[in-house]
C-alpha cells in the first residue's frame, strides 16, 4: 500500500489502525529508531521499532488513524533521520497488544 492509499479497513475518523512499515535507505546507526520512538510517543501511538538484518528498519505503530498516518507522513519525509529511499507500509486492524513504544 502507497502512502497515499487508505487502508481496508473502516476508518471513520478516530479508528484504531495498525501501520506495519518497513523502511529503506540509510537508516542505521543515524538515531533513526530513537527518533521515531520519540514522533510515536508525542502522537500518543503504540507499537515498536526496530533494526533488521538487511540494513532496513521495521516500524509497527497502533491508534488512532489520523495520529498513525501522521507517523506515516513523518516517515515519507526529509524530516527523519539518515536518508529514507523507500517506505512499504500497510494499514491494518490494531491487535492491542502493546503498552507505550519501545526501541527493540
Amino acid at each position: 500500500m502507497g502512502r497515499h492509499e487508505r487502508p481496508a479497513v473502516d476508518d471513520p475518523g478516530q479508528e484504531a489502525v495498525r501501520l506495519d512499515a518497513r523502511v529503506y535507505g540509510m537508516v542505521q546507526g543515524v538515531g533513526f529508531r530513537y527518533w521515531t520512538m520519540g514522533t510515536a510517543e508525542e502522537l500518543g501511538l503504540s507499537g515498536e521499532v526496530r533494526n533488521l538484518d538487511d540494513g532496513s528498519v521495521s516500524v509497527v505503530a497502533e491508534g488512532p488513524g489520523p495520529q498513525v498516518r501522521k507517523l506515516l507522513d513523518w516517515l515519507n519525509s526529509d524530516r527523519t533521520p539518515g536518508r529514507v529511499e523507500r517506505v512499504d507500509d500497510s494499514l491494518t486492524q490494531p491487535s492491542g497488544s502493546f503498552r507505550g513504544f519501545r526501541v527493540r
